[in-house]
């Protein structure tokens, strides 16, 4: 019975964080693909701005051009999103335990190797998703996922092939997943404690554990996010330019992750080419974080994990 409980509770948590992963895409899916675009600098988009871009694409490729790509990031959010929320707990506990240092550290840490182990399992995913979204209405590259996966193991090296731009990736998932995690707690763990009745509420589980009000959980989820995306944004336009180097007609110069740097920094500066896209990305991240933080601590009431 013991043995049962633990793999329900197990199995609840993944669904849990799956499910906020999964909330959180959706809502700014379309923002994702003109990052995409951006990033790259797609000769189609690479002249526009923001809502320019946005307005081109809906024009040039329809609505669902927005959303181009979002099939494969949510066969890949789902396990990304419970694989590092799951992490995130078990490594907390793991350091906590290790090295004795204070919540401030647990935290940061944890949220580094959960970010990092996420990574890891689902890149592959990540790659086709991202040939997907920075291909434009017209080009037949690939067809869907399958056809992406088949065509980048036949062209591209095998396995390997789908792990370029892993390094940046790991580097930049790092800081990001860290601060994000340890900005998020720490605020809500600060929250809790001076402000109780302003921010706090009962656990709908636990009466006797006291969890964020929903506005104060968005708040909290939102600068985490933007505070992670600035520290390790650069590091997110390495990895696309790499991933999408193969279609890319400066590959040559996209190799490794010390020489895209250099090249895009070199070809287009740093707020145009390092820094490219970074307005969308808060409008983007701030509300996917909101989302993703909030309705993983309500789904923890819900199933009562609390």
């Amino acid at each position: 019975m013991a043995c049962w409980s633990l793999l329900k509770n197990y199995w609840l948590k993944r669904i849990d964080s799956g499910i906020a992963s999964c909330c959180a895409k959706t809502t700014i899916a379309p923002l994702d693909r003109i990052k995409i675009l951006l990033q790259a600098q797609n000769i189609h988009y690479r002249h526009l701005g923001v809502l320019a871009t946005v307005f081109a694409v809906r024009q040039k490729e329809g609505f669902l051009g927005l959303y181009k790509g979002n099939g494969a990031m949510m066969v890949r959010i789902f396990p990304y999103g419970a694989i590092q929320f799951m992490a995130f707990d078990k490594y907390k506990k793991l350091v906590r335990k290790k090295i004795g240092k204070s919540e401030h550290v647990h935290r940061l840490l944890a949220g580094s190797m959960a970010g990092i182990t996420a990574v890891i399992f689902t890149y592959p995913l990540d790659m086709v998703r991202a040939r997907l979204a920075f291909q434009v209405k017209g080009e037949h590259r690939y067809n869907g996922i399958i056809h992406a996966f088949k065509t980048i193991y036949t062209k591209e090296g095998g396995i390997p092939g789908y792990y370029r731009g892993l390094v940046p990736t790991i580097i930049g998932m790092a800081p990001y997943a860290g601060f994000s995690f340890f900005t998020f707690e720490t605020l809500k763990t600060t929250g809790l404690k001076h402000a109780p009745e302003m921010l706090g509420k009962p656990s709908l589980d636990n009466p006797d554990v006291l969890v964020l009000k929903t506005h104060a959980s968005l708040m909290c989820g939102g600068v985490a996010g933007a505070i992670a995306q600035t520290i390790s944004y650069p590091l997110d336009v390495a990895r696309r330019r790499m991933q999408l180097a193969a279609i890319l007609p400066d590959s040559e110069k996209c190799r490794t992750m010390l020489q895209t740097l250099t090249y895009v920094c070199k070809e287009h500066g740093i707020r145009k080419g390092l820094y490219r896209g970074l307005s969308l990305n808060y409008i983007r991240c701030i509300p996917s974080q909101a989302v993703a933080f909030t309705t993983y601590e309500f789904m923890r009431q819900i199933l009562r994990l609390n």
